[in-house]
């Protein structure tokens, strides 16, 4: 384990988190001047791998059995999470349901329903990619300390949706999410929006458009802009989200001031 995987520690920059595997990857501008996206192919998914490949703006998304291939999409989606705001049926549903949100605690169980396909025809469930080699890549991450899940939970303790990402000094590179339960997965989505308000998060990566995200107020950047504002976000601090410093949350106090009891807390960068 590299001691560069303290991610409490205060000399990780954005360039030594760049520097971290060794790949050399090419800047996607150059390699990627009509905005294709895929912008190299091959390498590993190795933890210092990872780590330096989000910290340049590009993520893997392959097929099983396939080259790993890195993408860094043109236009790029995302969400400033002071600007999301949930629909009025999403915030009656919540005042209504005993469902509670967790923290970390069932990481492997979240990407493992992340990796399903459905026949719903929701493109959150369509994430086939998820294969055993990425499940174990992320699950290392989560060990690491830099991939995070926030689970839903039924009222008899049944996981009924939730979602899972990286968090990187203060932006959360969303990966995917799921749902058992009618808009299980935007209320994952929300408390993701309300966590990231009170840990300084600034913005949520959320990669590619579609009909989903976009209705649930994201939007996209220009490529160019994207890259720009990394440095900044990955090089700057935020809320250490330990898994033992946030209690379980009730998906009805969504809607007030500072819903996430953050205990301890412990500024990362």
């Amino acid at each position: 384990m590299h001691d560069f995987f303290d991610v409490t520690a205060a000399d990780i920059s954005p360039e030594t988190l760049k520097s971290l595997g060794r790949y050399a990857f090419p800047n996607p501008a150059e390699i990627d001047p009509d905005g294709m996206g895929i912008v190299a192919v091959g390498g590993d998914l190795a933890p210092e791998t990872l780590i330096s490949a989000y910290a340049q703006g590009l993520f893997p998304w392959f097929n099983e059995d396939e080259p790993i291939a890195w993408w860094c999409p043109e236009p790029r989606c995302v969400i400033v999470p002071s600007d999301y705001q949930p629909s009025k049926s999403l915030r009656r549903q919540a005042k209504r349901e005993r469902w509670q949100l967790t923290l970390n605690q069932a990481f492997d169980d979240v990407i493992r329903a992340c990796s399903l396909p459905r026949s719903d025809g929701l493109l959150e469930g369509e994430h086939t990619w998820i294969h055993e080699e990425m499940i174990v890549a992320y699950t290392q991450l989560h060990a690491y300390g830099f991939a995070h899940s926030i689970e839903v939970w039924d009222d008899k303790q049944n996981l009924i949706g939730g979602l899972y990402g990286l968090k990187i000094g203060n932006i959360y590179f969303g990966e995917s999410m799921f749902h058992r339960a009618s808009n299980a997965s935007k209320l994952a989505f929300w408390g993701l929006m309300r966590l990231c308000e009170q840990s300084d998060v600034a913005l949520v990566d959320c990669q590619l458009p579609n009909e989903h995200l976009m209705s649930l107020g994201a939007t996209t950047l220009p490529r160019t802009d994207f890259l720009a504002q990394l440095d900044t976000l990955i090089g700057s601090s935020s809320v250490k989200w330990h898994t033992k410093s946030h209690q379980s949350l009730a998906v009805a106090r969504l809607d007030t001031l500072a819903p996430w009891k953050i205990e301890n807390a412990k500024f990362e960068r």
